[in-house]
């Protein structure tokens, strides 16, 4: 597939800045198989030029799946980088989007799980991985509550880039805040009965406890589990996955059963695997959306990222000049 005047005319209506309304509406309603179309183009090109993360990907699908064979490793590893040009051009298109035009692109599956959570006035935490588009999502979650969602996450270390993507992650009445210190807020807003949001399928080695994912040890944020205990608000797994077609299906789960035994560093740490375990699921049912450029799996082998060993080595000699 090669790219026509049609895709050249709709990349640079996404990237370029929507200054006027006649240009924002455009945006909006732009069909999701174009946005598709081009974000396999744009992944396609994407792959072929970004070795780097192209051999994170490809050494953490090969560890996750020993079994499969050097061509569908290949074909998951370049669908991988089309679902991330997909997702960065519907979030584009997502900053020009109304409350409705949103509601509209999206399809909620189990909606009557929040609604039944929520009654339960203990507070919500949703948790959800970097798989579909995980920036949708939420948003949808959000104009769907009709009511403030506190999001946590990490900061994007180019400013410029961290204002604009928190513009775009606060326009439906979601509050950010970033991970360091964020706990205390976090407990607050579940005592005041709200919804706290995180993606759990990333971890600071320092802050993680250990659990195994996919079979291999790995660390995972306690926080969850310790504020669902502490709080004992409900745990509601969600996820935002794109059909081939380009059309986004927002799937509530069921509140998760959260182990309750009075011993709270043995809790924390069953529920932390609970928690893992689902997020699991979802990512096997649909690798080629998740986000494998992550170095997920560097504490406990990381031998996988000599790239990343190398520069630690780098690091540790210059602090010891």
């Amino acid at each position: 597939m090669t790219p026509d005047s049609d895709d050249c005319n709709l990349a640079c209506t996404l990237v370029s800045s929507a200054s006027d309304g006649v240009r924002r509406a455009r945006i909006a309603t732009i069909k999701p198989a174009h946005i598709v179309r081009l974000g396999w183009l744009l992944g396609r090109c994407v792959y072929a030029l970004d070795g780097p993360h192209r051999r994170i990907i490809r050494r953490n699908l090969e560890f996750a799946y020993p079994r499969w064979s050097g061509e569908k490793i290949t074909r998951i590893c370049r669908s991988v980088f089309q679902n991330l040009c997909t997702t960065f051009l519907e979030i584009c298109q997502m900053s020009a989007m109304s409350r409705q035009d949103l509601l509209n692109r999206v399809e909620v599956v189990g909606a009557a799980h929040l609604e039944a959570s929520l009654e339960r006035k203990k507070g919500l935490i949703v948790v959800g991985a970097h798989l579909g588009n995980w920036e949708m999502g939420l948003q949808c979650g959000c104009c769907l509550l009709q009511q403030p969602i506190l999001g946590v996450a990490k900061k994007i270390r180019l400013e410029s880039l961290n204002r604009q993507v928190h513009r775009i992650r606060t326009r439906f009445g979601i509050k950010v805040i970033y991970k360091k210190g964020a706990l205390p807020e976090m407990r607050g807003i579940l005592r005041q009965g709200g919804v706290l949001a995180l993606l759990v399928d990333q971890s600071r080695r320092s802050e993680g406890v250990e659990v195994t994912f996919f079979g291999q040890r790995v660390t995972a944020t306690p926080a969850v589990a310790f504020l669902s205990l502490r709080c004992q608000s409900p745990v509601l797994p969600m996820f935002c996955i794109r059909q081939p077609d380009g059309r986004l299906f927002l799937e509530v789960k069921a509140p998760l059963e959260m182990k309750r035994t009075g011993d709270l560093r043995a809790d924390v740490q069953t529920n932390t695997q609970l928690i893992t375990d689902v997020v699991e699921q979802a990512v096997r049912r649909y690798p080629d959306q998740w986000l494998w450029a992550h170095k997920r799996w560097k504490k406990y082998y990381p031998h996988l990222y000599p790239e990343y060993l190398a520069r630690r080595k780098r690091r540790h000699a210059r602090k010891g000049r």
